[in-house]
């Protein structure tokens, strides 16, 4: 199960990564009308519309490996073990009752429980 939670993880920081990355690189709206009046953009790396294309697709994708693995990480997440485990709250042990009051006039005992109310002193 460890593996598993590593795993997407890993994906998740990935594809995470690679979105903001892709998503930085993309170009506006406004930068097409540039280029229809001659700005010189028709020169680029995959030419005058087909970086557009091969971007937004592999940013559609890297979202979609995204949302997978956060899905992932909430099922594995929350999944609990077949046997024993459990929650905490219900393998807890209660707490010892307080001891009772001293009379009058005598020094309290110090309390040995763990719970909070124990330690608040009374007067």
């Amino acid at each position: 199960m460890g593996f598993i939670l590593n795993l997407l993880q890993v994906l998740q920081i990935v594809s995470a990564l690679g979105m903001i990355g892709l998503i930085l690189v993309q170009h506006g709206k406004g930068a097409d009308m540039g280029a229809a009046f001659g700005s010189g953009s028709s020169g680029s790396l995959f030419g005058a519309s087909g970086g557009a294309n091969f971007l937004s697709r592999t940013t559609a994708v890297l979202a979609t490996v995204f949302f997978i693995c956060t899905l992932g990480l909430a099922y594995f997440g929350n999944a609990r073990p077949a046997s024993g485990g459990g929650s905490v709250l219900e393998t807890a042990t209660p707490a010892a009752a307080p001891a009772a009051t001293p009379a009058s006039g005598e020094i309290p005992a110090p309390a040995t429980t763990a719970s909070g109310t124990a330690q608040i002193p009374t007067k």
